[in-house]
């Protein structure tokens, strides 16, 4: 299974996670894991755990288009493969 991890941070407010979740569903791609909470009481943190095995698209056209969607919601979406983000958060 490939999978990668989804990332989004900006201002709460409402639809983020149905907005998130809609798009990916979009390219095909399932939702394994999420966790999200809003710090400060104001902002939204996301995290979600992704299976990318059979998205429908390549990996840099899904990472371009959740970026996109970040920009016109005011918040920043990326998508990182899971052994790039692993990779980057190890201690």
């Amino acid at each position: 299974m490939k999978r990668a991890i989804v990332t989004v941070l900006g201002e709460d407010k409402v639809g983020i996670i149905a907005a998130v979740s809609a798009r990916l569903a979009q390219f095909s791609i399932n939702i394994l894991d999420i966790t999200q909470t809003i710090m400060a009481g104001e902002v939204f943190v996301m995290i979600a755990l992704v299976d990318i095995d059979g998205a429908t698209a390549p990996f840099h056209e899904i990472k371009e288009d959740l970026a996109a969607l970040g920009t016109s919601m005011e918040l920043s979406i990326k998508i990182q493969l899971e052994e790039i983000f692993n990779a980057m958060h190890k201690v």
